[in-house]
């Protein structure tokens, strides 16, 4: 059953400040409640978000008038018969008449700019929010609604951890909300986290930071053990502004911080490219892109000069394509193991209609951005970064973008001490077999396996002043000639640029660049690069799963090989293999 709303307006329960003078948690101002209510609840000195009922966050996010909340039934159990200061069936009780609702959570579906999703939506006042038995089945039977009906899931959480009244059986609600969330990952439904303040204990430590993206609220505080727990066990002093969401951002935990006016639009596009809904109409037939596929047609000239060239400055980096080639653009961040390298961006955006996500390596223009950047130089949580929205890709069944401009992994000791090594060699294994087209451009260096941990691809493309090397000529004339000064005779032995690079086959085909390079004019080089990349995609998108991976092995298997790639790999066929 679902009960059909008229609009937030017409939400149950109670909205906004009841008083008509509230004090600010964060800055202790003291506001006028209707103010507070008409901001959704930010406080108009300090920028401070106030927690938000249930129904007050789903008037802030639904679409006006798409609400229909979920009956799905919520039966309170009692399996330890637990009593401290009263029995906990009368906490229950309390609970449900200070808030009007029947559990921690609401579920419903709802529409988000358009983009229909199921929804569950944790209350705090609700005892906390705590996670019991009845509040973990509404969380999987609202996963299980999503899965039946092939829709996005969007989680809400706002909780002090597991319920202690319900012990044990609390505490498997953990596991249960994981188990539901990962018959989503293997439906390939979306799913998209939104973290409030405070997230605490086994929420955090389940459902709410498994979803494909995990956007939270400024301020919002999230972690396992909450700080009074730390300081009580352990005594150990904690980090200014420790577990915020500002805090988690930085280290790789969280995408995106969203401020609250504009999460319906960012989550709802969010949800819209995972669903791959609301693409625009295919564009009309155009001439093919006008890039060179026979070396011939490329002047000859000495390697060294494509190398200063790919270094320019100037060039455009992968920030500066994406705002021109992408329709909308969502960046997302981290590794979800503790880092954000700045040198690798990433995100999900579109590409003449067309759903995909984009991964580059990002080097800036100034002093302070090439150095806020690494210049260029990813560390293993770049790496796992770009892997995780390999796997995002996989799942949404997105195709796959990826610029390469880096002088090469970053060679610290620290890196090392990551396990470099390590988070590229799953990236080339990753990548091989990743079920959706992938399509590659260097846009000014790649150098190592640095360049190669987000190139392969089906198909490589190349810049026309853009050099791929195994090694920096200045590092191959400094081991091979024991002269760094010779670094130009070793750019041209090592064939970097690319006219050698189309004649060795390492590149299908070089993008045109306009007069004075890239550098000379970005505009001209991104339309260039965009109408080279939507051709390609369109070209590798009648090819099923299995074929598209068969081709791109057979690519790279051919290197270095006088075997014919159909002689080495097998092609899986309904009777078997080829």
């Amino acid at each position: 059953m679902t009960g059909d709303l008229a609009g937030p307006g017409a939400l149950p329960g109670p909205a906004g400040p009841e008083a008509p003078w509230v004090s600010c948690a964060g800055c202790q101002a003291v506001v006028y409640g209707k103010r507070l209510a008409r901001s959704h609840g930010i406080c108009p000195q300090c920028g401070h978000c106030r927690p938000l009922s249930a129904y007050d966050r789903l008037a802030l996010l639904a679409d006006p008038g798409s609400v229909e909340l979920l009956d799905l039934g919520t039966d309170a159990a009692d399996p330890l018969r637990f009593v401290d200061d009263k029995p906990y069936p009368q906490r229950i009780a309390d609970a449900r008449h200070a808030t009007g609702l029947p559990e921690a959570v609401v579920c419903c579906r709802l529409r988000m700019t358009g983009t229909p999703a199921i929804a569950a939506v944790m209350d705090f006042r609700f005892m906390g929010g705590s996670l019991s038995g009845a509040v973990g089945e509404l969380i999987t039977v609202a996963a299980e609604t999503a899965l039946a009906q092939r829709l996005p899931l969007l989680l809400v959480t706002a909780s002090g951890g597991v319920r202690m009244q319900e012990g044990v059986i609390g505490l498997m609600q953990m596991a249960k909300t994981a188990q539901a969330l990962h018959q989503l990952d293997e439906a390939g439904l979306p799913t998209v986290c939104l973290v409030t303040d405070p997230t605490y204990g086994g929420v955090a430590a389940s459902f709410a930071m498994l979803g494909d993206v995990v956007v939270a609220e400024p301020g919002a505080r999230l972690g396992f053990a909450g700080p009074r727990v730390i300081k009580q066990t352990i005594r150990q002093e904690l980090p200014a502004g420790f577990q915020t969401a500002e805090f988690l951002l930085e280290r790789g935990f969280l995408d995106l911080i969203c401020p609250r006016p504009a999460l319906r639009h960012r989550i709802g596009r969010l949800l819209a490219i995972g669903a791959r809904r609301d693409a625009l109409p295919p564009a009309p037939p155009q001439p093919p892109a006008a890039v060179i596929r026979d070396p011939a047609l490329l002047p000859e000239r000495p390697a060294w000069e494509a190398v200063r060239r790919a270094r320019n400055v100037n060039r455009p980096t992968t920030s500066d394509y994406l705002s021109m080639i992408l329709d909308d653009f969502e960046e997302l961040r981290g590794d979800r193991v503790g880092g954000d390298c700045p040198a690798i961006i990433g995100g999900v955006g579109r590409l003449g209609g067309t759903p995909l996500v984009v991964i580059g390596h990002e080097k800036g223009h100034t002093t302070r951005d090439l150095a806020a950047h690494n210049y260029g130089m990813p560390g293993p949580a770049g790496y796992r970064k770009a892997a995780r929205l390999l796997r995002l890709a996989a799942k949404w069944g997105l195709p796959v973008l990826t610029l390469v401009d880096t002088p090469g992994a970053y060679p610290g000791v620290d890196a090392e001490e990551q396990g470099q090594a390590t988070a590229i060699a799953e990236n080339l294994r990753l990548m091989g077999g990743l079920p959706v087209p992938v399509v590659t451009v260097i846009t000014g260096e790649g150098c190592s396996g640095g360049a190669l941990g987000i190139a392969v691809a089906d198909r490589v493309l190349i810049m026309e002043n853009g050099v791929y090397t195994v090694i920096s000529p200045e590092g191959c004339a400094a081991i091979l000639w024991r002269d760094a000064a010779a670094a130009p005779a070793a750019a041209q032995a090592l064939r970097v640029d690319a006219r050698s690079l189309l004649e060795l086959g390492v590149v299908e085909a070089v993008i045109p660049e306009p007069p004075g390079g890239a550098e000379a004019d970005h505009a001209a080089a991104a339309a260039a690069l965009r109408a080279a990349v939507h051709a390609e995609l369109a070209d590798l998108a009648g090819l099923d799963q299995s074929r598209l991976v068969a081709q791109r092995r057979a690519r790279f298997r051919r290197f270095g090989s006088s075997h014919r790639p159909e002689q080495a790999v097998l092609i899986p066929t309904e009777g078997g293999f080829r």
